[in-house]
């Protein structure tokens, strides 16, 4: 399989489908895929489910695209936050689900779609209202919460470079979500800020290598 070079973002979203589950990569606006975000409201994909760490910032980015009515569900860690007001309205509202998974339990879910794991038990929010409906089981003398992979169908991430094999390197904090999401999705799209030639990069500093990767942007506000 060979990577993908895209000669803007529209065309690396091109063909998301209506009802699609996306992976949106980000903590906060580092590491946020903003640019293919953008590309996405143009695009017009409707009733979509968004797994991210949080519910957008402010009006742009992940927000912007909450506030054209895209999206029916999101699967996040952080919905609330003192610029989260889009998600709050809509919320609020009543024309937006949300599903809160503690932001271990979402980075294990998102690794387990990747490892072909098909469920694993966790501590993490076990006694809690996050738990209730969930299979539970007393392990080492502590209850357990089962809790079963996240896949998407489309993951968008922000990277700092990438070479003409798709392989991927982050910069600081920009590695958070993106590298999991990689493994969990049926397509993955990467912004990135320059595109180098293939060998350039240290093979020790790549995090994602090029084999999970679909398609590549360049884009002047990547990660």
């Amino acid at each position: 399989m060979s990577v993908r070079a895209c000669r803007d973002p529209d065309e690396a979203v091109a063909g998301i489908e209506d009802g699609s589950t996306i992976l949106v990569g980000g903590f906060g606006m580092a590491g946020m895929p903003a640019d293919l975000i953008e590309a996405l409201i143009r695009q017009g994909a409707t009733e979509l489910t968004v797994v991210s760490n949080n519910a957008g910032n402010g009006d742009t980015g992940l927000a912007a695209l909450l506030d054209k009515g895209r999206v029916r569900r999101i699967v996040c860690s952080f919905p609330r936050q003192s610029d989260s007001w889009v998600f709050d309205r809509l919320y609020h509202e009543g024309r937006i689900d949300l599903e809160v998974v503690p932001q271990g339990t979402l980075a294990e879910r998102l690794r387990a779609a990747g490892a072909g794991i098909g469920a694993f038990y966790s501590p993490t929010g076990a006694g809690t209202l996050l738990a209730e409906g969930k299979e539970t089981r007393e392990i080492a003398g502590r209850t357990h919460v089962l809790e079963y992979p996240i896949k998407g169908d489309v993951a968008l991430i922000g990277a700092h470079r990438a070479d003409g094999m798709g392989n991927l390197v982050y910069r600081k904090t920009a590695r958070n979500f993106g590298p999991v999401m990689a493994t969990a999705a049926t397509t993955v799209v990467a912004q990135v800020h320059e595109i180098v030639d293939i060998g350039a990069l240290d093979p020790e500093a790549v995090v994602t290598p090029g084999i999970y990767v679909d398609r590549v942007v360049q884009v002047v506000s990547a990660a």
